[in-house]
């Protein structure tokens, strides 16, 4: 085990309201295959989108370099995304890379899942430790509406199923429950993975980028959902995993599992969030819902010694003073044009 930066440590950088680095969230492909309405609608992302040329992303060196240097300003924990980051070719050697760096205590991967159960083995023997799988709905009809067509619930079973099998666990399920859309569907999921290692998340609908259609009339609180589960499933609440987890975690009473939600709107967390988000093309982003972020793939590749670039990142996390989420709910204003979800991941 290594061993943990005290928050005291001068390495350690904290940014303009206190906050720690602690997370890394390393989008390695732009591209998906999917169309999900809230993530890459297929009406703007459709076969004349231009997606990044293999040399405009970063090479797997390129990440691990960086990542070394994220870690030096405690990083401890690393989330691979996308768009679907299972695209991208021999990602379980980039993982070996990543989990090898002195430092690191947990490597995970974000995905739509239906890749998993050609891929969650060497996953796992390269030192992946976990997935959380996206899965909107149980019903095909539904899950279809909202994946753009693509994709079954029977493919992401099957790859949740090949995760367990293969021990990336605990997997967790991201649900995106939108009013109108999937949220009569909720209670099905859940009742789906009760009694299995499988933890359900539901996901209040954010307006993330500038392509979703985020209407707020179709944000369920999560103490809406909270409310239908636990008249069916009476459930307490247990204590966080670690320090800054943004879902809220519920124990099944009957001991069959837990149960989390993530309030991102009707309960802002950015007191506690303790995340960077590096873009496939390496351009670092300090908050999910940034206008723009620092280009570092630009001085990496003109020469810059680590030094240099660990000044730009160490630089950036200190200036760093987002609190959108909170901002949101004190001023619902239209705000300023934001990144793309799939751009730089969930």
């Amino acid at each position: 085990m290594s061993e943990i930066v005290s928050l005291k440590d001068p390495a350690r950088p904290l940014d303009q309201r206190g906050r720690a680095l602690h997370d890394l969230r390393i989008s390695v492909m732009d591209r998906c295959n999917f169309r999900c309405a809230y993530c890459m609608p297929k009406e703007t992302f459709g076969e004349g989108y231009r997606f990044l040329s293999s040399a405009e992303r970063l090479s797997f060196d390129e990440i691990t370099r960086l990542t070394s240097l994220f870690v030096s300003l405690g990083v401890r924990k690393l989330r691979l995304t996308g768009g679907e980051p299972l695209l991208r070719a021999g990602l379980p050697e980039l993982i070996g890379d990543l989990a090898a760096l002195p430092g690191i205590e947990d490597v995970a991967l974000t995905t739509n899942g239906v890749l998993l159960p050609r891929h969650a083995a060497d996953l796992k023997a390269q030192g992946l430790g976990r997935v959380t799988v996206s899965l909107d709905s149980l019903d095909p009809d539904v899950f279809h509406r909202m994946s753009g067509g693509f994709g079954s619930p029977d493919e992401v079973l099957a790859g949740i199923d090949a995760s367990l099998a293969a021990g990336l666990g605990p997997v967790k399920v991201n649900c995106v429950v939108q009013r109108g859309v999937n949220d009569h569907t909720v209670l099905d999921l859940v009742e789906r993975f009760r009694g299995t290692p499988v933890i359900v998340r539901m996901i209040e609908y954010m307006d993330v980028g500038n392509r979703n259609h985020w209407d707020r009339e179709r944000v369920v609180s999560a103490r809406t959902l909270h409310d239908q589960i636990h008249a069916k499933w009476q459930l307490r609440q247990i204590a966080p995993a670690y320090p800054g987890e943004v879902a809220e975690r519920y124990a099944y009473a009957d001991g069959s599992g837990e149960v989390g939600f993530i309030a991102s709107v009707s309960q802002p967390f950015c007191g506690g969030c303790t995340r960077a988000r590096l873009s496939s093309e390496g351009v670092l982003y300090t908050c999910l819902f940034a206008s723009h972020g620092i280009d570092l793939r630009a001085p990496l590749r003109a020469g810059a010694s680590d030094a240099e670039m660990l000044e730009r990142i160490r630089g950036t996390w200190l200036a760093r003073n987002d609190r959108y989420s909170e901002m949101r709910t004190d001023h619902p204003t239209a705000p300023e044009r934001k990144i793309e979800m799939y751009y730089i991941g969930g």
